[in-house]
């Protein structure tokens, strides 16, 4: 169940971080040579809120090992995230 819950939490402030990003311009390498854009932000924003979905479900039927496949899974797309949001917003 703490790994629902853990899942729950990083896909909810991934998603609010990126709905966040995604209504600035970004800065030169952000945008151009990272290629994260509005849409880029969006789509990681979207795609949080589907795992923020998942992980309430698998927390309601209290489906432990689906919770930790699904916190796996997600991890990698957090990082992906956070490593590229990273090494773009050097640029401000």
């Amino acid at each position: 169940m703490l790994w629902s819950i853990t899942g729950l939490t990083l896909a909810l402030t991934v998603a609010v971080v990126a709905l966040r990003c995604s209504r600035s311009p970004g800065g030169y390498y952000d945008r151009l040579t990272y290629g994260m854009s509005s849409a880029t932000h969006r789509g990681y924003a979207a795609l949080s809120a589907g795992f923020a979905l998942y992980f309430a479900f698998v927390l309601s039927f209290r489906l432990q090992t689906a919770g930790i496949a699904g916190l796996a899974l997600y991890a990698l797309v957090a990082i992906f995230y956070g490593t590229s949001f990273l090494r773009g917003a050097s640029d401000e």
